[in-house]
This record gives structure tokens, sequence and C-alpha cells, in this order.
């Protein structure tokens, strides 16, 4: 059985804001679906991979789904022959990376396009607004890797997540893989800085991803800093991971009195079994970095996702 599964399906822009010259835009969709069970792909699939049949030349493509860049490098390659080639960013839309269209320019966005496999491609219509949870708290606690490893035990049943890094460390998924000397000095390589336009883009990338995810993880830093308010105005809960009762309250502060957000939990980061402190008024648990989420804080997530 092959690791990828591509499918292809038609879609339909019925009008383009800032091109209402063009009337509506009718173009293809190849999914991108990883189909082992633990949705991993390896070089040597390429090997075997085959475009799906019946794409027609005279329109564009849109790529869409999770998939290394490798993959997805292949794909627009083997597309070269259609109207244009679009690489579908559910936090901005279908950014054209190839074009022998006048009509779509390479770095143009096509409008949002519904990025859930099976379902009618265009324009979103949503606008129940899906949870965001900040996951918050002083450095060196543990958030990078609670955040990760919720999305990774929410994915299987859960699919349609995200985990969005809103913050410039140079810290990821990769670097937690990583032994910690050699994570550390990458991480310094890859820090990037503040710009005035960092935390309004993320805000509006977690609200692009509200309107179609179910759940947005967002792993924000470990600072309390007045200029993440647009990140505080996105999102609508948060999550406490800290190794400092003392700086708890801040968090508090910062995102429930501030930023009128729900508190999912507090996080005691510690080595030991995980247990649970409270249950209310907050749920508070004592959790180590390096096992598993607790099974109370998944319930307490789950409820979240609709």
């Amino acid at each position: 059985m092959s690791a990828v599964a591509l499918q292809l399906r038609s879609g339909y822009l019925a009008h383009w804001p800032q091109k209402p010259h063009l009337g509506g835009l009718p173009f293809q969709v190849i999914e991108i679906e990883l189909t082992r069970p633990d949705r991993l792909v390896f070089p040597e699939d390429l090997a075997q991979l085959r475009l799906p049949g019946g794409i027609d030349p005279r329109l564009g493509v849109v790529l869409s789904g999770r998939a290394p860049i490798w993959l997805y490098g292949w794909l627009v390659h083997e597309c070269h022959f259609t109207r244009w080639v679009a690489c579908y960013d559910p936090r901005l839309g279908a950014v054209v990376v190839s074009s022998h269209s006048p009509d779509v320019q390479v770095g143009e966005i096509i409008p949002w396009v519904q990025g859930r496999p099976g379902k009618a491609y265009g324009p979103l219509t949503r606008t129940e607004l899906a949870a965001a949870v900040m996951v918050v708290g002083p450095p060196d606690s543990g958030k990078s890797r609670l955040a990760r490893a919720l999305f990774e035990a929410l994915l299987p049943e859960h699919p349609d997540i995200y985990l969005q890094r809103a913050h410039w460390d140079g810290e990821g998924n990769w670097t937690l893989d990583l032994p910690p000397e050699e994570a550390k000095i990458l991480k310094h390589q890859y820090r990037g800085s503040f710009t005035p336009e960092f935390f309004s883009f993320h805000a509006q990338a977690i609200l692009a991803l509200r309107r179609q995810k179910s759940l947005v993880i967002v792993d924000v830093g470990g600072k309390v800093d007045p200029q993440k308010q647009p990140i505080l105005e996105a999102c609508s809960h948060y999550l406490v991971v800290s190794r400092d009762p003392e700086a708890i309250p801040l968090w508090h502060e910062f995102c429930r009195d501030r930023g009128n957000l729900r508190c999912v939990a507090i996080l005691h980061t510690s080595p030991g079994p995980p247990q649970v402190l409270k249950d209310s008024p907050e749920l508070e648990i004592r959790w180590d970095p390096n096992s598993p989420p607790p099974a109370e804080l998944l319930r307490a997530v789950r409820r979240l996702i609709h």
C-alpha cells in the first residue's frame, strides 16, 4: 500500500475580489493524504507515486494537505503542464508558485478554499470559530513539548487540528527530536527577532485557522508582553505550563484578565508521574515534560473540539 494517496477534485471561485474582471475561476485540487497510521512518508515513496488521472491542463491546480516540503516540490514539478500551480496554506489561502497564465501571477493568493478532504472547494462560509488555545508560561517549562505532545495525541482522531508556532525563538518540532546540545546550537542559529508586523501576522493566521480547523494550538513563547495583545484577541483559551508556581498569577492576569480568555488547565512541571492536584476551579496537574500529556488534560482539550 502506498504511503501517499492523491485525489483529484474540482473547485470554483465565483468571485475574486482583487480580480473582478475574471468572473469565476474554475480550478482543480489535488488532495494529499498520508495513509500510514503514523502519517510518515519516505523519499523512496516518490519512485512509485503518480499523479491522479484526469487532470485538465487548461485549468490551474491547488495542492492541499499535510505533507513534507520535498513531496510538495515533486508535485509542483509534476504539475508544470497545467495553467498554474498553487500550494494551499490554511493561514493565507492558495499561494501561486508557478503560472503560465497572464491572469494568475506567481506570489498571488487565491482566497480561502475549503481544505477538508472530500468536501466541496470554494470560498469559506463558516462563521462559528473553533477554539484556539494559547500554551503559555515562563521559559524552559516545557511549553513547546506540551504543544507538540497535545497535537500528536489528538491528531489521529481529529486530523483537522493545527499547531501554530507564534514566536521567533528558533524552536520547532524538529528541535525537540535532537540531542539537547545540538538543539541549543541550532535554535541559536535560527532564532529570529521581533518586528512590528510579527504578532499581527500571526493573529490573522490564527483567526483564519479558526475558520477552518476544529482546534488551533498556539505556542507563543515564554514572556508576558503587551505586544502580544493581537494574539490574545485572536485566541479563546489558554493553558499554563510552569516550573515556577510564583509565575502563574502573571499569566492569569495577562490571559484571563486582559485577554478575557478561559483557562483550560495549569500544569506544574516537575519530574515524576502525573498527578491531579485540583480539578476546581481550574484543573491543576503535576506533569513531567518528558512524559505524554496527562489523560485528564486530553479530556479537557477534547471538550473544546466541535
